[in-house]
């Protein structure tokens, strides 16, 4: 039996014995924990804090030149997969401190499973799930401040020293990093960090065998020792959530309210309406293309945008960023080097802004993002012009 330490947490349940391994996710001495648990503990099976395409990266490693950006904007995935992007680089950036691989103790368990010939159990759950269900659940200004957020702190150029790293592990830090995340994000929690306790407790209980190892991010630690009581179903937590009914039904209320305001005022008085139209097409157009201009976005790009943003605006089912995406994809289409080297690129301000494809995926977000804040702003002046006109 290995040796206790506090990152160690020992539960028997139901007959069957489970070693959770909490780990800083960009720490050396987390992998070598890792390597000598599994190889003391001899467990039936180890479970790993990774999804199958997340490890199929690691394993094969970077397919980038066959990704296709088209496809990804048309799917809607752009501003999923830069926030991606920002989250890996930043553990990236601290795993080129210290001179090792960003979730090498995660490598390290799958390959440690590999020589004891223990079943190795991918269990967290589809990052692009966990990713949509915290878009969907944060949001317009959720997102805005997410996306500010992380922004900020993955350029923030401050060194973390190693010691710091290893107190991230401690119950105490854990718990106080989790409380003030909560409180700047607190939608954020349940799909994060709740319903991912639970997905990883229930595929850590199905693991075969009588004794488990699991090697996990220590803020899960805590949630998992609890939710291993439970049972929990796994296809409900797999769903992407569909928008509510009264979203829809309010996005398509407020272009259609805009487009009466606009008709009625036109009848009532034309130069009023005519004045209501510019204002629209002003706000919206603007602000999409300036959210085109700062990600440095060609100038068809950034015309692209304002030309298609009062349009776009007033349908639910379309994005001013979509087709600046798209415009700027034909105008300077990403090579093989940009998506060799993201891995590179994403380290920097500088190299998320000359990247050909990190710069795609942030017009398309900052396009989007400046035209909701443009239909804000330009509704509330249409509905202004209408007040002061029946005066």
């Amino acid at each position: 039996m290995f040796e206790e330490n506090e990152n160690i947490t020992r539960l028997n349940l139901d007959g069957k014995e489970f070693i959770l391994i909490g780990t800083a996710h960009v720490s050396k001495q987390s992998a070598d924990l890792v390597k000598e648990v599994i190889e003391a503990e001899k467990p039936d099976s180890v479970c790993i804090e990774l999804d199958e395409p997340r490890y199929k990266t690691i394993i094969e490693g970077n397919k980038w030149k066959e990704t296709d950006i088209f496809k990804i904007i048309k799917e809607k995935k752009a501003t999923l997969l830069l926030i991606n992007l920002v989250i890996s680089s930043f553990q990236k950036r601290i795993a080129k401190q210290f001179g090792i691989n960003a979730g090498q103790e995660m490598i390290q368990g799958a390959e440690s499973a590999k020589e004891i010939g223990a079943n190795l159990v991918l269990a967290d759950r589809n990052i692009q799930i966990t990713f949509a269900r915290i878009w969907e659940g944060v949001g317009f200004w959720g997102k805005v401040k997410l996306l500010t957020g992380i922004f900020v702190s993955i350029f923030d150029d401050e060194d973390i020293s190693e010691e710091d790293l290893e107190k991230m592990k401690s119950q105490d830090m854990l718990n106080s990093i989790l409380k003030e995340f909560t409180v700047n994000f607190p939608k954020l929690k349940v799909p994060l960090i709740d319903e991912r306790d639970q997905y990883l407790s229930q595929k850590i209980k199905e693991a075969p065998g009588t004794k488990v190892v699991a090697v996990l991010g220590a803020a899960h630690v805590p949630g998992i020792k609890e939710e291993l009581k439970n049972d929990h179903d796994l296809a409900r937590l797999s769903q992407v959530p569909a928008k509510s009914k009264a979203l829809k039904v309010i996005g398509w209320t407020i272009p259609l309210l805009i487009i009466g305001i606009i008709a009625y005022t036109f009848i009532a008085n034309p130069a009023a309406g005519v004045q209501q139209t510019l204002s629209w097409i002003l706000w919206t157009g603007s602000f999409a293309a300036l959210g085109t201009a700062l990600a440095f976005g060609h100038p068809l790009t950034i015309l692209t945008a304002f030309v298609v943003a009062p349009i776009t605006t007033l349908h639910p089912l379309i994005a001013a960023g979509w087709f600046a995406g798209i415009v700027q994809a034909y105008l300077r289409r990403p090579s093989v080097r940009d998506f060799e080297n993201l891995s590179e690129d994403v380290f920097s301000l500088k190299g998320f802004w000359n990247n050909k494809v990190t710069r795609i995926l942030l017009i398309v977000t900052l396009a989007n993002l400046g035209g909701s804040i443009g239909t804000i702003i330009g509704g509330a002046d249409v509905v202004r012009l209408l007040i002061e006109n029946w005066k």
